[in-house]
């Protein structure tokens, strides 16, 4: 007799060996997306830390902080060790999301569509990093900086998405609102994303530029910038007001109506802060708070168009009675 040909077993992934091991409870497969979004919150707040305190040369190169040296020395002084800590923190922000990865993998019955938000959100990390790398290199060229801010807030945009499809099924997505509301939602998302990128301008042109040597800034007025930023403002909290005043009217469900005024909340509380710094010289401790109030306002748009619509659990399987058995006579 002849034996039989070894046959070779499909090598499996690390995620996937893990997954065949654990599954993480919805809570805690909710705690790791939110884990994601709070460290993207972060990342933002301390990128602004880094080019508020004049710190953004630092580190003079990357992805070491100088030619010689991978760390922060001391003859960088306080300046290195901001911009070394701020570069730190992606490697927290990176465990963050490896963790949404993982529980998003080893759920079960597998989420396919969750898992490649996680991912989603990995290769954002790796991109924006090699794009801060370039900021660097250009000497914090205002155009590279923008494009550094804005991809940190596409990965806080897919962060909070896997947040609120922790929640969810995975059947196709049905209204929970008539289609002009909808449509005002995305509006709110459209001038809401604009009115965010107009805010680069305003710090592309202005006197943080990052670093205390000779930055090039964008190539026109900070007032006028600061001018189309405001505007873009008002049309933002126009049309929140108008979605907070359509939904108690159309009588919406309660938490699409928390949306809306959570929204509402936090654009009047940005307007202030906003109006506040213009008016007093742009404090850096008040451009800190305006650059929080901003990821805080991106998350409450997101959260308010995604609630608009709903992707209801699939229902457990329940197990059908026995029945009497027949049996031959």
């Amino acid at each position: 007799m002849h034996k039989a040909r070894p046959t070779m077993e499909p090598v499996q992934t690390p995620l996937a060996l893990i997954a065949q091991r654990w599954t993480p409870a919805p809570g805690t497969l909710r705690r790791a997306a939110l884990s994601a979004v709070v460290m993207s919150v972060l990342i933002i707040v301390t990128g602004g830390a880094v080019r508020l305190t004049g710190s953004g040369l630092g580190c003079d190169t990357w992805p070491k902080c100088t030619d010689d040296s991978l760390f922060a020395t001391p003859e960088q002084g306080l300046h290195g060790a901001i911009e070394f800590g701020n570069r730190l923190l992606t490697y927290v922000l990176s465990a963050a999301v490896g963790w949404a990865i993982i529980a998003a993998r080893s759920t079960k019955p597998r989420r396919r569509g969750l898992t490649r938000l996680g991912w989603a959100q990995f290769w954002i990390v790796v991109s924006n990093a090699v794009l801060g790398g370039i900021t660097v290199w250009a000497g914090l060229n205002p155009w590279t900086v923008a494009g550094h801010f804005i991809a940190a807030n596409a990965l806080l945009t897919v962060a909070v998405i896997t947040w609120h499809r922790t929640g969810e099924g995975d059947e196709p997505p049905r209204p929970r609102v008539p289609r002009p509301v909808r449509r005002l939602g995305w509006a709110i998302v459209a001038v809401s994303g604009a009115l965010i990128v107009l805010g680069t301008g305003v710090t592309g042109s202005g006197k943080h530029a990052g670093d205390s040597s000779d930055v090039p800034r964008m190539p026109w007025d900070w007032a006028n910038a600061a001018h189309l930023h405001a505007a873009s403002a008002w049309v933002v909290c126009a049309l929140a007001l108008a979605m907070w005043l359509v939904l108690r009217v159309a009588d919406a469900p309660d938490d699409i109506r928390a949306r809306a005024r959570e929204l509402l909340i936090v654009l009047l509380a940005q307007g202030g802060i906003g109006y506040l710094q213009y008016f007093t010289g742009v404090p850096e401790i008040l451009v800190g708070a305006h650059m929080l109030g901003s990821a805080l306002m991106w998350i409450a748009v997101v959260r308010l168009a995604l609630s608009l619509r709903e992707r209801p659990l699939a229902p457990a399987a329940v197990p059908a009675p026995a029945g009497p058995s027949l049996s031959r006579v």
